[in-house]
C-alpha cells in the first residue's frame, strides 16, 4: 500500500478545510445510489441496476459563483471522441484563461501555489504559475491511437471522452455528470464497490459508479461529489506536480484515499481521479 507523505497530507487537509464553495450532501444536493451495478463489458445495452437518475436535487444557485460559471463554460468546448482532432477557438482559449484566473483567486489554489513554491516546483510569479497550469491542463496532445492532438488533461478528467464509440474514458467530475444527466445524456447504472471497499454512502463526498454516456459505458468511475471545481483542480494539480505517474495516498476529514495520477510524456495530465480506501473513524 502506498505510504502517505506527511507534508502532502497536511496541505490536502488544509485544502479540504478551505473549500468554502463545497456543497453539503443531503442539503445542497441529494443523490440516490440505488443498487450495486452489474459487471459490464464495453456495451451500454446491459442490465441497469438503477431505474432512477443518480441526482434527485442540486441547489443550482452555487453555479452562479465565479469558479462554477467559468468551469461550466468549458464543458462544451471539446470533441468527445478520441482520434478527432481538437480545434481551440480564440473564444475557447479566452474561457480557459478566465477559468484559470478565477481558480487562482481562491484560497485552495493559493495554498497549493504556496506549497509548490516552498518545494521549488512552481514559480513565484503568478503569471508564470498560470502558464504552468495551462501547460499541464489545457495544452493538447495525441492520446493513444491518435496521430493528431485530440485530448487534454482537462477534457479527459473533467469533461470525459469516448473511445471507439463504446467506452467512456476519464469523466471524473460531478458537475458534468449532473448537467449531462439533467439533459438526458447520462444513464446511471448503479454504484460500484469492491469486496475490500467500504459500502457507498449518499451522505459522503466520494462515490464509485457506473454509467452510460453517448452510447458508451463507463464500467467504473470514481468521483468526488459536491466539491468545488477549484478544490479538484488544486488537489489534482498538487498531486501531479509533486508525484506524476503515481498513486498518492492522503487522508482528510472522513476519508482515506488514493489519488491516481498518470502523466502524458511527463508534461501533461493523462488522467487523475480519487479512489476511496476507507472511511476514517473521526470522533
Amino acid at each position: 500500500m502506498t505510504e502517505q507523505d506527511p507534508d502532502l497530507t497536511a496541505v490536502v487537509k488544509e485544502l479540504w478545510d478551505s473549500d468554502i464553495n463545497r456543497l453539503r450532501p443531503g442539503t445542497d444536493y441529494r443523490i440516490s445510489l440505488q443498487n450495486k451495478a452489474v459487471h459490464q463489458s464495453n456495451s451500454s445495452d446491459e442490465k441497469d441496476a438503477a431505474g432512477a437518475p443518480l441526482f434527485t436535487f442540486v441547489d443550482e444557485t452555487i453555479f452562479k459563483k465565479d469558479t462554477f460559471l467559468a468551469f461550466i463554460s468549458l464543458l462544451d468546448n471539446y470533441e468527445s471522441d478520441t482520434g478527432v482532432p481538437e480545434v481551440v477557438t480564440p473564444e475557447e482559449e479566452a474561457e480557459n484563461h478566465r477559468f484559470l484566473d478565477a481558480v487562482m483567486k481562491t484560497p485552495v489554489m493559493k495554498i497549493v501555489h504556496k506549497y509548490l513554491i516552498e518545494k521549488s516546483l512552481s514559480p513565484l510569479d503568478t503569471s508564470a504559475f498560470k502558464q504552468q497550469l495551462h501547460h499541464i491542463w489545457f495544452e493538447l496532445y495525441a492520446r493513444r491511437g491518435s496521430s493528431r492532438p485530440d485530448s487534454s488533461g482537462f477534457e479527459h478528467v473533467f469533461v470525459g471522452e469516448t473511445r471507439g464509440g463504446r467506452t467512456v474514458i476519464g469523466f471524473h467530475n460531478w458537475i458534468q455528470l449532473y448537467l449531462q444527466e439533467k439533459l438526458g445524456h447520462i444513464d446511471y447504472k448503479g454504484y460500484s464497490v469492491k469486496a475490500s471497499s467500504p459500502a457507498p454512502d449518499e451522505k459522503k463526498h466520494l462515490v464509485a459508479l457506473q454509467f452510460c454516456w453517448k452510447n458508451g459505458i463507463k464500467p467504473k468511475g470514481s468521483i468526488f461529489m459536491g466539491v468545488s471545481p477549484e478544490f479538484e483542480f488544486a488537489l489534482y494539480t498538487l498531486c501531479f506536480i509533486t508525484s506524476p505517474n503515481e498513486r498518492v495516498r492522503v487522508s482528510f476529514s472522513l476519508y482515506d484515499i488514493e489519488i491516481v495520477c498518470h502523466h502524458y510524456n511527463q508534461k501533461h495530465i493523462g488522467t487523475t481521479y480519487p479512489v476511496l480506501i476507507r472511511y476514517q473513524d473521526v470522533q
